[in-house]
């Protein structure tokens, strides 16, 4: 069996660069081989699979799965950032094989292609009053990473699932006190999702969240209902936040797309592929010793998919990107994401087409936060009426 070379840099550490700076590990990675060794925050080693192919060859194999049961039993669940084991809590991120696909099924037809332009009208009022809200008066300054690129996709997701949006502070600041590192402050967010979902369930409402409850599996208890809807709520501003940020900024800056009327469905799936939601997978472990790319990789081993660096491979062929994953766990909520990125990109257009960055491009920063975390603008300061 071939050995794993050590990548030589930390792709866990938090680190800030210009936005026009190339991640300094990616190139490192992919030249280190298709599959490199690193060490977790949790301890021991962890995969990564820089290959194109050989990503795609993961994320499909019977025995790399997503229950957070098959990690190393010398890790701490909250330290490495893992979910409760699917036995547990059921959920699309966990679960493997049948029983996803199940939970999969019930989840699947709410958020189609043809469901969410159903909504695109709602999506750009939304939009439209946020911005509206947000411009101040002409020529003032707002940083939009500030505010709106999170209560944005936290306002959507919010009126499709059917929590009344009196309770979108609620939601901004159960997602905020999900980044931190005191236990307490994650259990009062996990609390207040919690509460958010039963508003969504309450008598009368007619969301998404209500559909829903009638399409999950018999043993799906309330709990695990309400933890169902508290990862569409969360995964809604933790991707969609970041990739709003780097899309606005492409938008107002480098590419001049606000002037030359680049396709707003082209300049989010580019920003999408070079800006991607989460650099990494989520955890993927082995259920069982297996051989990937010439290597012996024991039980319990923990793998990651480099995304990022996969995306922006030079040698990568043409054809779709891992963006939002490859097979059975493909995102779920793709097609949203997308529709509410183009859906900005077209009402900034029509309702504030003097808007302009208030700062160069190329002094716009990204902060790394290292891992399957990701990374998003520092701050974006523009002048939305001119």
């Amino acid at each position: 069996m071939t050995a794993t070379p050590d990548a030589v840099i930390d792709p866990f550490a938090i680190t800030t660069r210009g936005l026009t700076e190339p991640h300094p590990g990616r190139a490192a990675m992919r030249a280190a081989g298709p599959i490199v060794r690193v060490q977790a925050p949790a301890g021991g080693p962890v995969w990564i699979i820089t290959d194109d192919v050989l990503a795609r060859e993961a994320l499909v194999h019977p025995r790399i799965v997503k229950d957070p049961a098959f990690a190393p039993a010398d890790w701490e669940p909250r330290l490495a950032g893992l979910e409760p084991a699917a036995a547990v809590q059921p959920s699309l991120t966990t679960l493997d094989g049948p029983a996803h696909t199940r939970l999969r099924q019930a989840h699947a037809p709410l958020f189609t292609a043809r469901r969410m332009s159903g909504y695109a009208e709602r999506i750009a009022a939304i939009a439209g009053s946020l911005l509206a809200g947000a411009a101040g008066e002409s020529g003032e300054t707002v940083d939009l990473t500030a505010d709106f690129t999170a209560r944005f996709p936290l306002t959507v997701i919010c009126d499709l699932l059917g929590v009344p949006l009196d309770r979108v502070d609620q939601a901004i600041a159960a997602c905020r006190r999900m980044y931190s590192a005191n236990p307490e402050e994650v259990g009062m967010a996990m609390a207040a999702f919690a509460d958010l979902a039963a508003a969504a369930l309450e008598e009368g409402r007619h969301g998404l969240a209500v559909e829903l409850r009638d399409r999950v599996p018999d043993e799906i208890t309330r709990s695990q209902l309400h933890y169902l809807l508290f990862t569409l709520i969360y995964a809604g501003q933790l991707t969609t936040d970041p990739s709003l940020g780097f899309l606005l900024a492409r938008f107002f800056g480098e590419d001049h797309a606000a002037a030359d009327g680049t396709a707003a469905e082209d300049l989010v799936r580019d920003t999408l592929r070079e800006h991607v939601p989460a650099p990494f997978t989520l955890w993927r472990f082995t259920s069982a010793e297996i051989d990937l790319a010439g290597l012996r990789l024991p039980a319990r081993s923990p793998i990651l998919i480099d995304i990022q660096g996969i995306n922006i491979d030079p040698r990568r062929s043409s054809g779709p990107d891992l963006t939002f994953g490859a097979g059975p766990h493909y995102c779920t909520g793709a097609h949203l994401a997308q529709l509410e990125l183009r859906v900005v990109v077209d009402v900034i257009r029509a309702d504030f087409p003097h808007a302009r960055l208030a700062v160069p491009y190329a002094e716009l920063l990204q902060t790394d936060f290292g891992g399957i975390q990701g990374s998003r603008l520092t701050a974006l300061p523009v002048r939305l009426r001119g």
